[in-house]
This record gives C-alpha cells, structure tokens and sequence, in this order.
C-alpha cells in the first residue's frame, strides 16, 4: 500500500481503506483498536468507526483490509471476495483446535503416505463442498462462541455450512511437513479443511502455519504493518 501523506480528518471521517500486514498472535479485534486509537488521537476525533473485512486466527498472519468512516459500508463486499492462503501442515497426528493453539491429541502413521496419495486426495476438497467449522472458533451457537463451548469441554452440535475451494496446492512435500496454497470462498476455515485432508489420507494433520495473501485483487505486497503505518503518520 502506497501511503497517503494526505490523510486527513475528513478523508477519515469520509473512508479510508487500508491494508494492514497482521502480525503473530495479534487479534484481528487488537488490530483495529489500535488504528483506531490512533487514528482517532491523530486527527482528534471523539468516535470514529473501523472495521476489518474478514477474521484472521491469531496464529495466522497476513492482510486484513481495515475501513474507517464510510467505508465500512463495503466491509461486506470486501468479506465477499476469495481468499488466498499459504501455510504448512503436519501429517500424522491432530490437535483439538486443528492448529497449534492446542497441544497434540493423536498421532497416526504416514509410512502408506505417497505422493500420489497426496495429489488423489486434495482432489477431492476442490470445488464446493460440506465444511465443518472448527469447534475452537468464534461461530455463535445459541448466542456463545464454539470455543466457550470447547474451553468448558463441551459437546455441541454444530451446522455444517457450503465453501468453495478453487486451487488447492501442495507446493513442498518434506513428511511428515507439506506446504501448500488454497484460494477459497469466504467463511472457508483452513484449519478444518487441513484436518479434512488428514482425515481423508488415512491418517491426521493439522495447521502449523497460515498467512493470507490475497483477498479478491487485494494483495499482502501492497500492505504495511501496523507499526510502519503509525511511525510513517506518527509527525
């Protein structure tokens, strides 16, 4: 993102849209208060609307595109849009929260693992199907996140709900460690696809990394971080 020095209260005020590089174990929530804070510092405003366009896990990193004013009107059309990821899996054992928010629960063998095996399987997530959401996540059900429900060690009923996977790519195969590309539909949880997929090889898997890099034209090459946005408007 090429950064606007001519930032001003009413183009705040009016919509701004900007494309912030999450980093680690930063929320998505964390970020927007924090341009928020700023923005509304900077420019002395009493309350300033901002918003993001689609949740990043903590665990993953990438962009996230922020609205501030009138802008988030388009939240909705940004939410809309495929989504583009690249991460790494392991292959051979599981975690309850699919990722590695929590500790390894089982393991499984990998020796009948091959690569055709591999290219066979990841077939079979392309196009439109039936998706789990994870139990550990931030889906309501009766008016409660998944997670509250799988924190009290919970059982809860949850609704499958159709995405759309368009490519789906294993790029290095170093077992039990893969990385791979997916571009998706919205609401699409990697982490429920990568256990999937472990699943479907006969074995288990779960997410080890995660970025996004695209959303619809939207690219992580033309984002900033939060830190490089605030020093570069800090004078």
């Amino acid at each position: 993102m090429l950064l606007n020095k001519n930032l001003s209260k009413k183009s705040i005020e009016e919509g701004e849209v900007f494309l912030i590089d999450k980093p680690l174990k930063y929320s998505s929530f964390h970020i927007v208060k924090e341009l928020r804070d700023f923005l509304k510092n900077k420019f002395k405003l009493n309350k300033l609307k901002v918003g993001h366009a689609g949740t990043l896990d903590p665990l993953a990193t990438g962009l996230l595109i922020i609205c501030t004013g009138r802008m988030t009107k388009k939240i909705s059309d940004f939410q809309n849009l495929d989504k583009e990821y690249i991460g790494t899996m392991s292959i051979g054992s599981t975690t309850p929260s699919y990722d590695l928010e929590t500790n390894i629960d089982k393991t499984f063998p990998i020796d009948h693992i091959n690569e055709k095996l591999l290219n066979n399987a990841k077939k079979k997530f392309l196009g439109t199907t039936d998706q789990f959401p994870p139990i550990f996540s931030a889906v309501k059900k009766n008016g409660k996140r998944l997670y509250e429900y799988a924190r009290e060690g919970k059982e809860i009923d949850i609704k499958s709900k159709k995405v759309t996977v368009n490519k789906f790519d294993l790029n290095r195969i170093s077992m039990p460690e893969i990385e791979f590309e997916i571009n998706c539909s919205k609401g699409t949880y990697i982490r429920s696809l990568i256990n999937d997929f472990g699943k479907e090889l006969k074995s288990g898997a779960h997410l080890t990394s995660l970025r996004r890099t695209k959303i619809g034209s939207n690219s992580i090459n033309n984002s900033i971080t939060i830190n490089e946005f605030v020093e570069n408007f800090k004078s």
